[in-house]
């Protein structure tokens, strides 16, 4: 591999390139990868975000809703002006701004069976910022179909979730090991059960952080547990859960 940089990403990157375990090597792994984030929301935002900040090539988002005046409390790359804009439409624009060196990638629809069927295999990495379990269940079902890592995030009220799954591995467990059945979307809804806007940022980070660890391949990630944040009360913990001999990735 080429270790050398443009002196504008030595510069740009200057921060984490110091990192003994990122370097020019890792900023260069990094700049070589693609992430496809799916929804550009609580979540979505601060991931497309700081992967765009730390150098990530290729950044495809996917989302169908236009930005609402209710959202723009946690969702951090719209603004009042973006009011009935189409949600990709607007984070392009913000992202370009922040490193045109990124190719954003975007895709105005609903992330169902047909295009994540399409999507996902062009991808190294997938991060789920969607409100709803079936389209968390249908990443589940793509990702370990095409051998992809995912990163999955949930968020109600003061409280969330982070899963990491590397389906490059068959020892891997994933979603359906933990959710056996799938879950009522109302514990998601932010628009009945409420969301602290930092809440989502928060957790958004940490995906990203995980997303990043993966392309380095470096540190330890949550396989085979799920992080657990009570961000009112300040309680975090770590559960594990085992992989399931009757479960869709234990047949992949």
């Amino acid at each position: 591999m080429n270790k050398t940089l443009k002196k504008n990403s030595l510069i740009r990157y200057s921060r984490q390139i110091i990192l003994k375990n990122v370097g020019i090597i890792g900023q260069k792994k990094i700049q070589k990868s693609k992430v496809l984030i799916v929804g550009i929301g609580g979540l979505g935002c601060p991931v497309a975000d700081l992967l765009a900040r730390s150098g990530v090539g290729v950044i495809g988002l996917i989302d169908y809703d236009k930005v609402n005046l209710s959202n723009i409390h946690r969702q951090t790359l719209f603004t009042t002006q973006d009011v009935g804009k189409y949600k990709v439409n607007v984070a392009k624009k913000k992202l370009n701004l922040i490193n045109k060196e990124v190719k954003i990638n975007i895709y105005n629809q609903k992330a169902d069976e047909k295009n994540l069927n399409k999507l996902i295999n062009g991808y190294d990495i997938i991060v789920d910022g969607s409100d709803n379990f079936k389209t968390k269940f249908l990443l589940n079902k793509f990702s370990l179909k095409f051998k992809k890592k995912l990163i999955v995030g949930a968020i109600s009220k003061f409280d969330g979730h982070v899963f990491t799954f590397n389906f490059t591995s068959k020892k891997s467990s994933c979603l359906k090991c933990f959710y056996q059945s799938e879950p009522s979307d109302e514990i998601l809804n932010c628009e009945t059960e409420g969301i602290f806007g930092s809440t989502a940022n928060i957790i958004g980070s940490i995906q990203a952080n995980e997303t990043l660890k993966a392309i380095l391949n470096i540190g330890n990630n949550l396989k085979s547990n799920i992080l657990i944040l009570d961000l009112l009360n300040l309680n975090f913990r770590k559960v594990l859960f085992k992989k399931r001999k009757s479960c869709i990735c234990s047949n992949s």
